[in-house]
C-alpha cells in the first residue's frame, strides 16, 4: 500500500503457490464477496478441510448444509441450549485456573473451548480420546496456511497425517452412532448431519458427514478459543473496560438464583456485547479470506485473470484509522454506533458469511460473565512479541497470574 498508493484497494503478488490479487477496500471486498459465481471460496489446503465440507461445496449442496448448520447454531432456541451446555465446563475451568495461580491463557482457553465444541458437535466427553483429537486438530490447523511441501517434517505433511487419523476416529464414532441410533439420541451436530436430506430424499454419505464435522470443528474451535484468549489479554490491558464490564455483569448476577445465565440475559448485557464485538474486531481471527477467480473479471478497469487466487484482506479494514478511530485501542464504546457499511467483515461477507458467527458471540459473552464477576488476573509479559501464523497470538501464549476475587 505504501509503495503503490491507495488506488482501488487491490494489488498483485504471489502467495501459497499461486499468482494472487490482494483486495483490502470495502467496495472491492464487497464486489468479490457478492460475485460468488466469479469468485469461488477456495481454501489453500482444502483437502485438509474435506472436499465435501461446507467450505468446499457450492450450489445446492452448500445451500442445504448451510441451512442446516444455521438452524442448529443460530436459532434462538439453539442459542438458548448452547448457553446452558457450555457453562458447566467454563465454570469448572475458571476454578481450576485460580487453583493453579498461573496459566497460559491461550492453552487453557483452547482446552475448555474444545471440550465444549466436542460435546456440542459430537457428544464427546473429556478424556484421553478428546485430548488426542485436540492434538490432531492443532496439527491440522497449523497446516492450513502452510506452504504445500508434502515431505516429512513440514507442517503440510504433518497436517495431512493428522487429518487421516481424525478420519479414522470419526469413522469409529459414526459407526457407534449408527448402532445406537434406535436406543440413544444425542441430538448433536453429527446426528443432524447424518439425518439431513436433499430434495430427492438422499442423505449425506459417511465421508460427507466426517468432512463437515472436521471443517465445522475447525471453525468453531479456533474462533472461540482465540477470542477468549484475546478477551483476557485486552481486559488486562484496559482495566477501565474490565471495571465497566464487571459492573454490568455483577448486576445481572444479583438477579440470578444459580450460577448459570441464559441467552435472554446475554441479550440484555449491552456493554458486554460491545466488548464481544470489539474483541472479535481486534482479534482478527480470519485475517484474510480466500477466493479463486473462475473467469476473467474486470473491476474499475483492472482485470483479475481466471485461475488467480484472490485474498480478501479483512484485517486491513479493522486496523485502519479511516474506518475505526484509534483502531489499536480496545474501545467497546465505539460500538455505540454501528460500523460503516463494509468495514466490519470479521466473519466474511455474502452468502458465505460464517454460519457459526453467533456460536462465537454467545460463548464469548457467557465466558466474559463468569470471568469478570469472580476473577482477576495480570499479564506477566505485557509487552510480549506477536506471532501471526496460523493466527495472531502473543508469543508467551498470554502468560497470566490468575486468582479468585476476595469477597
Amino acid at each position: 500500500m505504501i509503495r503503490y498508493g491507495d488506488g482501488v484497494g487491490m494489488y498483485r503478488t504471489h502467495l501459497f503457490g499461486s499468482p494472487t490479487i490482494i483486495t483490502c477496500f470495502p467496495d472491492v471486498n464487497k464486489y468479490v464477496f457478492q460475485s460468488e459465481e466469479t469468485f469461488f471460496l477456495d481454501w489453500p489446503r482444502v483437502e485438509l478441510m474435506g472436499q465435501n465440507s461446507i467450505v468446499a461445496v457450492h450450489g445446492p449442496a452448500h445451500v442445504r448444509l448451510r441451512r442446516y448448520v444455521i438452524g442448529v447454531i443460530n436459532r434462538p432456541d439453539s442459542l438458548r441450549h448452547i448457553a446452558q451446555v457450555v457453562q458447566p465446563r467454563m465454570i469448572a475451568a475458571l476454578k481450576s485456573w485460580a487453583q493453579k495461580g498461573r496459566i497460559k491463557a491461550y492453552d487453557e482457553a483452547k482446552k475448555v473451548t474444545f471440550e465444549n465444541i466436542g460435546k456440542l458437535f459430537a457428544s464427546l466427553e473429556p478424556g484421553p480420546l478428546l485430548d488426542t483429537i485436540d492434538d490432531l486438530f492443532t496439527g491440522l490447523i497449523k497446516g492450513i496456511r502452510a506452504q504445500p511441501f508434502n515431505i516429512p517434517g513440514s507442517a503440510c505433511h504433518h497436517a495431512r497425517q493428522c487429518r487421516k487419523k481424525l478420519d479414522a476416529i470419526f469413522w469409529m464414532e459414526l459407526e457407534k452412532k449408527k448402532k445406537n441410533q434406535k436406543e440413544v439420541s444425542t441430538n448433536d451436530l453429527m446426528d443432524g448431519l447424518m439425518q439431513i436430506k436433499d430434495d430427492e430424499g438422499n442423505k449425506l454419505g459417511d465421508q460427507e458427514v466426517i468432512d463437515n464435522i472436521v471443517s465445522l470443528v475447525v471453525a468453531g474451535y479456533a474462533s472461540t478459543s482465540l477470542a477468549s484468549m484475546w478477551a483476557i489479554y485486552y481486559l488486562a490491558k484496559f482495566p477501565n473496560v474490565l471495571q465497566k464490564l464487571r459492573e454490568e455483569n455483577m448486576a445481572i448476577r444479583k438477579t440470578k438464583e444459580g450460577d448459570f445465565i441464559t441467552s435472554e440475559d446475554v441479550s440484555k448485557m449491552k456493554y458486554t456485547n460491545k466488548v464481544v464485538e470489539e474483541t472479535i474486531r481486534m482479534a482478527n481471527i480470519a485475517a484474510f479470506i480466500f477466493r479463486t477467480a473462475t473467469k476473467d473479471a474486470e473491476y474499475k478497469g483492472y482485470i483479475i485473470p481466471k485461475g488467480w487466487q484472490v485474498i480478501v484482506w479483512v484485517r486491513y479494514l479493522h486496523t485502519n484509522s479511516e474506518y475505526f478511530d484509534d483502531p489499536m485501542c480496545f474501545n467497546p464504546n465505539r460500538w455505540n454506533d454501528p460500523a460503516r457499511p463494509g468495514t466490519y467483515q470479521v466473519f466474511g461477507g455474502g452468502s458465505r458469511i460464517c454460519a457459526g458467527n453467533m456460536l462465537v458471540r454467545i460463548q464469548l459473552a457467557v465466558f466474559l460473565h463468569h470471568l469478570s464477576t469472580a476473577y482477576e488476573w495480570k499479564l506477566l509479559n505485557p509487552n510480549a512479541e506477536m506471532v501471526y501464523l496460523p493466527h495472531p497470538t502473543p508469543i508467551d501464549r498470554v502468560d497470566v497470574s490468575f486468582k479468585r476475587i476476595k469477597k
